[in-house]
């Protein structure tokens, strides 16, 4: 069996040392804060992600751009002079153009490679969604998939990627136009925390309102408990922006009341943070649906 690379990009949000067991790649991903552009890898070497978010908590307002087709020639070819075939699993379509930019990219390096093959997916997925679906296809690599059983695998599963988060300041969101001023006014004053995941298309929906930050926690541990599929056999991912004591009392809850395989604790990078601000709890697990 010829083999092939697994490559992904930054918004994955998997921790560097996760990526590096996995032997997946990653595209960082370009982010402006004070008129400096940064470049975003797993291990954050550019900008800490603690200072990324307490700029952003002192007013900084950063901007994000997508993948461009140069870069993408760059990491694919890499990868195609060791003689690899590339599966490239890229942030989802419905947030974000860079899923076409790949395309182009793969086929600019066809004529040169001809006997190679670059197989872009589009995940659907982002943040820790993209993640546990990076996480799942690498499991089945290291189980002896093919390309072509890979692809197939990867077409049908993001639709089992439970994708759920929820954000502490609405004005993030307002000012990514997700929601107007008023309701980002009234929701602050209430004390409204909104239930938001990705779905199906890969788009930013929300699902629900609660008041205050312990029943947004809980409402992410009420979507496992709704939807996911045998959570004590699952691998469960959990991120946050800048909120590491209660993504551990997030991580603890679950742990007691699902007792699952493993949960792996994940920092939001800048890409993601720039849209949903300091204080994002997420969650993403194996649903029986998105």
């Amino acid at each position: 069996m010829k083999d092939y690379a697994l490559i992904t990009d930054a918004t994955c949000d998997l921790p560097a040392d996760v990526l590096e067991k996995l032997g997946v790649r990653v595209i960082p991903m370009e982010f402006q804060m004070g008129g400096t552009l940064y470049q975003h890898y797993p291990d954050a070497r550019e900008m800490s992600l603690t200072t990324f978010y307490e700029r952003m908590a002192s007013g900084e307002t950063p901007s994000t751009s997508q993948i461009n087709q140069i870069t993408y020639m760059k990491y694919f070819e890499a990868i195609l002079e060791t003689g690899a075939d590339v599966l490239y699993l890229s942030f989802t379509s419905g947030l974000s153009g860079t899923y076409h930019a790949s395309l182009i990219a793969a086929r600019e390096l066809e004529d040169k490679y001809p006997k190679q093959r670059i197989v872009c997916v589009d995940s659907f997925c982002a943040s820790i969604g993209q993640g546990l679906f990076v996480f799942l296809a690498a499991q089945k690599k290291r189980e002896g998939l093919t390309l072509d059983e890979m692809v197939r695998w990867a077409e049908q599963s993001h639709l089992h990627i439970g994708q759920w988060f929820t954000v502490d300041d609405l004005n993030h969101l307002r000012r990514g136009g997700r929601i107007s001023s008023v309701a980002a006014m009234a929701g602050t004053a209430l004390g409204i925390k909104p239930i938001l995941h990705v779905d199906s298309e890969g788009k930013l929906v929300a699902a629900a309102k609660v008041r205050g930050r312990k029943k947004s926690m809980e409402a992410l541990i009420e979507r496992i408990a709704q939807t996911g599929i045998n959570p004590a056999e699952q691998t469960i991912l959990v991120g946050h922006g800048n909120s590491e004591k209660d993504a551990k009392q997030l991580k603890q809850e679950i742990k007691e009341r699902f007792r699952p395989k493993d949960i792996i604790l994940c920092d939001i990078g800048p890409v993601i943070g720039s849209h949903v601000g300091p204080g994002m709890l997420a969650v993403s697990f194996w649903a029986s649906e998105n």
